[in-house]
């Protein structure tokens, strides 16, 4: 099961207990106090905390969550709140691309031998466009992926893949859909700004390794 799949489940649990404890008029709850719509970022976000590798989106809309109920709860004001924002939102990604090394370190580390081997690019971009691009009975070599205010789907299914492939994705308010084979591991890293990378493969023993580096700014990488 997963662990996304058991929080939820607690968190709903909880709440039918709170509700069935205020029906019996055991503990009384209101459902709707001020604020309570923020709960539809801060719940989100704190799952997203505990499941997701990539933190610096959660903890953003987490931060602004929390801050908006402070408001409705008269805690703090709009004013203050306005004159913090920016500033925590500038520190929080700073210290994520300063210390963006520390998560999946390992896969990194195995990323940076590869690209001391100097090995050459095939550059790929949708920009403002759409691209698709099909590799099918095609050797694959390292690529880098740029869907800049566009789309762009790869698909390697059939196309064939080295021992060691680099993708070096980046997602500025777009998107990429990256379609690979059954018989290779997938490797992820990188950094998401109010994006994602979602990674929907099942890992195998396959000798067949293709490394992910990713970098979402309003985006999100599927693959699939």
């Amino acid at each position: 099961m997963k662990k996304s799949n058991i929080i939820w489940g607690i968190i709903f649990v909880l709440v039918g207990v709170v509700l069935i404890l205020d029906r019996l008029d055991i503990f009384k709850f209101d459902i709707f106090f001020k604020g309570w719509w923020t709960l539809f970022i801060i719940i989100p976000s704190l799952v997203g905390l505990l499941t997701d590798r990539e933190k610096t989106g959660n903890l953003i809309f987490l931060i602004i969550g929390v801050s908006l109920l402070l408001v409705m709860q008269d805690v703090i004001t709009f004013e203050i709140l306005w004159k913090l924002f920016f500033p925590i939102i500038f520190v929080l990604i700073g210290l994520s691309l300063i210390f963006k090394d520390s998560i999946s370190r390992k896969v990194r580390k195995e990323i940076k031998k590869i690209n001391k081997k100097d090995l050459k690019f095939n550059e790929y971009n949708a920009i403002f466009a759409g691209e698709d691009l099909n590799f099918s009975g095609n050797t694959v070599s390292n690529m880098e992926l740029s869907a800049i205010f566009g789309g762009m789907k790869i698909d390697l299914r059939e196309a064939k893949i080295p021992n060691e492939l680099l993708i070096e994705a980046t997602s500025v308010f777009g998107g990429i859909d990256i379609f690979v084979p059954d018989d290779v591991c997938v490797k992820t890293t990188g950094t998401n700004i109010f994006g994602g990378t979602t990674n929907k493969k099942v890992n195998n023993d396959s000798k067949k390794t293709i490394y992910i580096e990713s970098l979402c700014l309003f985006g999100g990488i599927d693959i699939k």
